[in-house]
């Protein structure tokens, strides 16, 4: 039977960047702003960044070349765009695959007048924005000059029909970030914003962790893809490469 959707799906977000250190160290000093001179889009991996993708890349690689990504699409933020690199580069796409493609639909989320803002940032600087997100909650909340999730879930849906016309019944590979890998999953499962909201809460995205869905075919007419698993970290863990979590932007941002 035919099916609009890809044989199997990984969501990766990008390895640990050296914007993920950045924040922390801004955090932990109680500063309002994130100490970085690149433009979000230019902000590269840090080098736990690049053990944990190529960690990554080894799990794909003990796969059954039958079985490993055929199609990577990325994020082009340099952060994904170098994470989907590494993981060819150790081993882990199928051999008939091309190099990643970039896709800007799958990019992070924009803060706007937020970014590069601490929490103690955004209250010192934009106290009306924290009481805006406060009210509306981050689901809605759109930051002057940046985006609310369900901006990022509008541009999704297409990103999602472009897989479904050109990838269908292959096995895809799409490294992006962590905002888009939940958002992604409130597509795919036809969630609500409370039910995506609750698996936030719960913990946040690892760098290098494997979201995975795989095509049931006995589900409707074109079939459906199922989830099978969600921020796995086996992959690193098994390579000894530490599991690291921290958000790329200010956390009441996000």
């Amino acid at each position: 039977m035919a099916s609009r959707w890809p044989e199997r799906l990984w969501i990766v977000r990008h390895g640990e960047s050296a914007g993920n250190v950045a924040r922390n160290l801004a955090e932990a000093g109680g500063q309002g702003r994130i100490d970085i001179a690149d433009r979000d889009v230019d902000v590269p991996l840090s080098p736990l960044g690049e053990a944990q993708a190529c960690a990554l890349g080894r799990w794909f690689g003990d796969m059954p070349e039958s079985e490993r990504p055929e199609v990577v699409l990325s994020s082009p933020y340099v952060r994904a765009l170098r994470t989907a690199d590494i993981v060819r580069d150790c081993g882990g796409f199928s051999p008939e695959a091309h190099r990643p493609t970039p896709d800007e639909r799958l990019r992070e989320k924009e803060f706007g007048i937020l970014d590069r803002l601490t929490r103690h940032g955004i209250k010192e600087l934009h106290p009306e924005q924290s009481e805006f997100r406060r009210l509306l909650g981050k689901f809605y909340h759109r930051p002057p000059g940046g985006e609310s999730w369900c901006d990022v879930i509008l541009r999704l849906r297409s990103a999602l029909d472009t897989l479904s016309l050109h990838h269908a019944d292959r096995r895809v590979l799409i490294v992006t970030h962590q905002v888009v890998v939940l958002c992604l999953r409130y597509l795919l499962e036809n969630l609500t914003e409370a039910e995506i909201l609750a698996i936030d809460r719960e913990q946040d995205v690892a760098n290098c962790s494997v979201t995975e869905y795989r095509l049931d075919r006995t589900c409707g007419p074109n079939g459906e893809l199922k989830l099978a698993r969600y921020n796995f970290t086996a992959p690193l863990e098994r390579e000894g490469a530490p599991v690291t979590r921290e958000p790329d932007a200010a956390v009441a941002a996000r």
